[in-house]
């Protein structure tokens, strides 16, 4: 039989069958089509009544804290977190889990701290930030983007973006901030330095964005850290039982009763999973430890955001490998690092190199001015989330750091209020 009388067959086959169900299948197809975009359609009006406020934070001439008092932040900011959101307040309402935007901008004149936030849970970030920094000052103000051009590239500038997610799997920890602590006097080595002095040497016209977008998530995370956990020690899921074993079970003794004694639920006994880790060797152990140890702390869903802005005729990548390199410090190559996401970097690919180069730098700067959250994130936790983002503590000798230039004093007691 030649092929074509066989792709022939087939096709009348094909055909037969859709002409009798046709009537099914394309109410089917049309009616999933529509309740996407009725979904998506809730979904952006529901994100259109949100009132979002700026708040720039102006951080105090001395910082003496480690980043544990940025992990406290974060654990405080958790508290929004949303159990259970019911499938019709979802689908119907448009109702999500609410997440921060927390920014750090570079540009000539200095470098700047903000959190982007819902109106609902302003007092929240005020009161989380002022309990760990008393002397910092927060203060509403009109969001820095509407000074730039709304669309960028443009004839006069250019840019460079891409989003940044971990190169392994959730449970996977990043280096975190004890491991920059010195032993030999526990001073610390600050991870944001790097980031400060890339930021402090631009130049009139450059900015650098950097986007810390979280969103508080549950305990769902966890399961697949806890199998990447059990798969590095080597535990077996315990086997389920099922209806065909007791059947089995039966069987077998109602021929061996009239011959031998007859037992039921009778399990081979197994080593014990803890035995398993005797063999392990300490590096192997390590990284198990520190899969536990970040499963111990609660998590934002993730995503970092990272931008270079520049005028056309002096555009240098310079600065971009210097902020990618900064994030390295955070590697640990035998468990979790930074990787560009290739999805977002703004990079074309043949055919159409450069049209599709464009394209992808307007959307990455139009998800960076909505502060849209990303389909591919990231579980970090709150250990983790202070080791990438916290306020540069005294050892940070950055000219561009916009510190306050006096300490807050409370009023004299006494004092007369007419």
């Amino acid at each position: 039989m030649m092929l074509d009388e066989i792709l022939g067959g087939i096709w009348q086959a094909v055909s037969q069958a859709f002409s009798v169900s046709w009537w099914i299948i394309i109410p089917i197809i049309v009616g999933s089509v529509f309740w996407e975009r009725l979904r998506y359609y809730i979904l952006i009006e529901a994100l259109k009544k949100m009132k979002w406020v700026t708040l720039e934070i102006r951080i105090p001439q001395v910082i003496e804290k480690t980043p544990k008092a940025m992990e406290q932040v974060f654990a405080a900011l958790h508290a929004s977190y949303v159990f259970n959101i019911k499938w019709f307040e979802k689908n119907l309402k448009g109702k999500v889990q609410e997440w921060y935007s927390i920014e750090m901008v570079g540009i000539a004149g200095g470098i700047y701290f903000y959190i982007r936030t819902s109106e609902n849970h302003r007092s929240l970030v005020e009161s989380a930030i002022y309990s760990q920094y008393p002397d910092a000052e927060i203060a509403e103000v009109d969001d820095y983007l509407s000074n730039l051009p709304g669309i960028i590239p443009n004839k006069t500038y250019d840019l460079w973006g891409t989003d940044l997610i971990l190169g392994r799997d959730d449970g996977y920890p990043i280096r975190t901030y004890p491991a920059f602590e010195e032993k030999k006097d526990e001073a610390l080595l600050d991870p944001m330095a790097g980031i400060a002095e890339v930021m402090s040497r631009l130049k009139e016209g450059e900015m650098i964005l950097l986007q810390f977008l979280i969103r508080p998530t549950g305990d769902d995370w966890k399961k697949q850290a806890e199998e990447t956990r059990d798969k590095l020690i080597g535990r077996k899921k315990p086997k389920k039982a099922k209806a065909t074993d007791d059947a089995k079970e039966l069987i077998g003794n109602f021929f061996k009763g009239p011959f031998a004694e007859i037992e039921w639920g009778k399990k081979e006994d197994k080593p014990a999973n803890e035995n398993l880790m005797a063999g392990k060797s300490p590096g192997e152990k390590d990284i198990i430890e520190n899969i536990e140890k970040k499963m111990a702390k609660i998590a934002f869903d993730a995503r970092i955001r990272f931008i270079y802005i520049d005028r056309r005729e002096s555009f240098t990548r310079g600065h971009i490998s210097a902020v990618l390199g900064a994030f390295r410090q955070f590697d640990t190559r035998d468990m979790n690092f930074f990787r560009p996401d290739l999805d977002t970097m703004t990079k074309g690919k043949f055919p159409f190199k450069d049209q599709k180069a464009e394209a992808k730098k307007r959307k990455i700067f139009k998800a960076y001015r909505y502060r849209m959250m990303g389909r591919k994130n990231s579980v970090l936790n709150v250990e983790e989330l202070a080791t990438i983002f916290h306020f540069p503590a005294i050892a940070v000798k950055s000219p561009m750091l916009r510190r306050l230039s006096s300490r807050k004093g409370e009023p004299p007691a006494g004092l007369p209020l007419e």
